[in-house]
């Protein structure tokens, strides 16, 4: 990462976590096709188990985030010996965290989701499921920060391989303990919470052996108090607000479906199919981000801030291409898409209208997410969060609300796409004269 041509090295690393990210979108997917066969009630059940669920992983991702950019910063420097007790000791944080965490959840289960508008029927569902998730969901933190350790080494494909085969293994032992096939237990609902910690510890094991004996990063005692507590402390200046940045997303899709909702319900089915799409449309605009974190914390570590904001700029400039190729081609196909996920004539009106309006920005999204990815990279996890927050809460809602009101559904597409492309051309300003700034400073 410090020596090798910049868009060979980036092409390596993220080739292997686009197959990481559609294992973790296959994760989730698979446990609602099965569980779904269980029922309206079943399905309803885990539906409102996302909201909950999310929190936790939101902030497994930031500390993953955290953790990534101390240890590529540290390597960069050639402290090995260093970033293996920073590993150890934000792993056992991540640990006591989350098992705060879930203990204080599976003793709230029943009144939060009835708080969150559970019916009494479904409350035993989601109980059946959230207490087994909660028990075991450590078992999930730690290859999720585990992994991201690994990835700021270089190595995007061992993270990657690993969650694909945990999916494999949930996808298995979802149908075996959901509905009991042969020798297996029928445990309906709670097997596939079963069935999901199983891969988990899989995904667990092999992580931690991996940390441990391949990449010398694990150690068997912690740090001495002081060393720990500083350890802790530069882990959550970034995990913190990388956390509350993940959370932004689905927050602000809470605040757009109400929108959506005052023009009808085929405005809401028809944003809820395109969403999806847009959710594979930017697969490698995720991979890219996540790769270019750990690569960006290197070079800043080993001084090299030039090559870390050149290989930003790359990354920006081949976004645009990338996603105004992928917009010709989703162009041309919106109708085949649309008909995919509807027979409604005025639904499927809505999906093409939004894949022919929405996507010219994707680019520009895509320039915003490697900016706060490469901000976490340097440790400047605040500012990632400000820029994910404005192109959120200050650019798309107040622009999908305005759009709304002045144009309908296509003022809210409009003002969607607007709100990409002001965001975008900021991100790009900052990138190209405020971000080496930052590298060399090492801190916000």
């Amino acid at each position: 990462m410090l020596t090798a041509p910049m868009p060979a090295v980036l092409l390596r690393m993220t080739g292997p976590m686009i197959l990481g990210i559609i294992a973790i979108l296959a994760f989730n997917l698979v446990d609602t096709f099965f569980i779904g066969m269980l029922g309206t009630q079943a399905l309803a059940a885990i539906s409102f188990t996302f909201p909950v669920t999310f929190v936790v992983t939101s902030l497994a991702m930031g500390l993953g985030a955290g953790l990534s950019a101390l240890i590529g910063h540290t390597l960069g420097q050639g402290r090995h010996e260093e970033a293996a007790h920073l590993v150890t000791d934000s792993l056992f944080l991540a640990v006591l965290l989350v098992l705060a965490l879930s203990l204080l959840g599976a003793l709230t289960i029943n009144p939060l989701f009835r708080l969150l508008g559970a019916s009494e029927a479904l409350i035993a569902l989601i109980h059946d499921y959230m207490l087994i998730w909660y028990l075991t969901v450590p078992m999930l933190v730690l290859p999720m920060v585990g992994n991201a350790a690994i990835r700021a080494t270089g190595d995007t494909k061992t993270p990657s391989l690993v969650m694909a085969v945990a999916g494999l293994v949930n996808g298995v032992l979802d149908p075996l303990l959901i509905f009991g096939i042969g020798p297996f237990p029928e445990w309906g609902i709670s097997g596939a919470a079963i069935a999901t910690s199983l891969s988990w510890l899989m995904a667990m094991l092999v992580s931690l052996y991996i940390l441990r004996h391949r990449e010398g990063l694990l150690r068997w005692r912690l740090s001495p108090r002081q060393r720990l507590l500083a350890h802790w402390r530069a882990l959550l200046h970034v995990a913190v607000p990388a956390s509350f940045t993940n959370m932004l997303n689905p927050l602000a899709n809470a605040v757009l479906m109400v929108i959506f909702a005052g023009l009808g319900t085929e405005v809401v089915a028809a944003y809820g199919a395109a969403s999806r799409v847009e959710a594979l449309l930017l697969i490698v605009m995720m991979a890219l981000s996540s790769v270019l974190a750990p690569f960006v914390s290197q070079n800043c570590g080993a001084g090299n801030p030039a090559r870390a904001k050149a290989a930003l700029l790359i990354c920006m400039r081949f976004a645009l291409l990338l996603q105004l190729a992928i917009y010709g081609l989703t162009w041309l196909l919106a109708p085949l898409i649309a008909n995919l996920f509807s027979d409604h004539p005025q639904v499927i009106r809505l999906i093409v209208l939004y894949l022919h309006l929405v996507p010219i920005g994707y680019g520009f999204q895509g320039m915003v997410m490697l900016l706060a990815s490469a901000l976490n990279g340097v440790r400047a996890s605040s500012i990632s969060f400000l820029f994910n927050g404005l192109r959120l809460f200050g650019f798309l809602l107040p622009g999908a609300w305005i759009g709304a009101r002045l144009g309908g559904e296509e003022g809210i597409y409009l003002g969607i796409l607007i709100a990409n492309l002001a965001a975008g051309c900021l991100a790009w300003l900052y990138a190209r004269h405020r971000f080496e700034q930052l590298c060399h400073q090492g801190r916000p």
